[in-house]
C-alpha cells in the first residue's frame, strides 16, 4: 500500500486530507512541523509528500530544497498546498522542485486526482542512469549536466525539460504537454513559462542549446 506523508500545521486541514486519501486507500502520516517529517524521512521514504508552504518552524520551500537536495529522497513526488495563488507562487513552487501545486480552498477530489495522477506518472517513468545527446550529458544518479564536459548548472525544472525533450528528439512537443509532464499539471494560460525556461536553457547551454528548436505556434523539438 502506498504512503502518503502530509505536512501541515492546521489540524483541521490534516484531518481533510487524511480522511479522503485514507478512503481512497493510502496509508497516511501526518506532521505539523518540518522537524517531525525529516526525523521520520530517516527511516521511511513515502510514495508521496503533500506539503504545506506557510508551517510554523521551516517554510515548505526550504523543506522542498533539502528533499531535492539529498539522493536518498530527490525523486519522491511533491505536492505544495498553500494559500497563495498568484502565478509568481507557481512559477517559485515548481521551479524550486514541486511537482505539482493546489491552492486552499480545495476539494477533496481535486486533491485526491491530483495525488493518483502523480503517482501515475512517477511510476511510469523509467530512470535511466545517463542520457547523452551531442555535447550535452544528463547524469541522472547525480542530478548533474554537463556541456562539453562542463558542469553546467540548472534549475530543477530547466534540467527536467531539457531531459524530457531530448528523451522525445525529433517528436515536436507542445507546450501543453510540456507543462502537463515537466511542470506535472494543467497550467491552462501560462503557456509562455515554457517559452521563458526555453529562453535560458539555450542561454545556460551555450552553443549546445541550438539543438533545441522552436517550432513555430506549435512548440519545441530537439533534432
Amino acid at each position: 500500500m502506498e504512503t502518503v506523508y502530509i505536512v501541515e500545521d492546521d489540524i483541521n486541514i490534516r484531518e481533510i486530507e487524511r480522511y479522503a486519501l485514507k478512503n481512497s486507500g493510502f496509508e497516511v502520516e501526518e506532521f505539523e512541523n518540518g522537524a517531525d517529517f525529516f526525523k521520520r524521512l530517516e527511516n521511511h521514504t513515502p510514495s508521496l509528500v503533500i506539503l504545506d508552504i506557510m508551517l510554523p518552524d521551516e517554510d515548505g520551500m526550504s523543506i522542498l530544497g533539502k528533499i531535492r537536495s539529498d539522493k536518498k529522497t530527490a525523486k519522491i513526488p511533491v505536492i505544495m498546498v498553500t494559500a497563495k495563488a498568484t502565478e509568481l507562487d507557481k512559477v517559485k513552487g515548481l521551479d524550486s522542485g514541486a511537482d505539482d501545486y493546489i491552492t486552499k480552498p480545495f476539494g477533496v477530489m481535486e486533491l485526491i486526482s491530483r495525488v493518483k495522477a502523480l503517482l501515475r506518472r512517477t511510476n511510469e517513468v523509467t530512470v535511466e542512469t545517463q542520457i547523452k545527446y551531442g555535447d550535452i550529458l544528463i547524469d541522472n544518479d547525480k542530478h548533474a549536466l554537463t556541456v562539453c564536459g562542463n558542469p553546467c548548472e540548472l534549475t530543477y525544472k530547466e534540467y527536467e525539460l531539457l531531459k524530457y525533450l531530448i528523451k522525445n528528439k525529433g517528436i515536436v512537443v507542445s507546450r501543453d504537454k510540456l507543462l502537463c509532464k515537466v511542470w506535472g499539471f494543467e497550467y491552462e494560460g501560462e503557456t509562455r513559462t515554457v517559452d521563458a525556461h526555453v529562453k535560458t536553457l539555450r542561454q545556460k547551454l551555450g552553443g549546445a542549446g541550438s539543438c533545441i528548436k522552436t517550432i513555430r505556434n506549435v512548440g519545441y523539438m530537439v533534432e
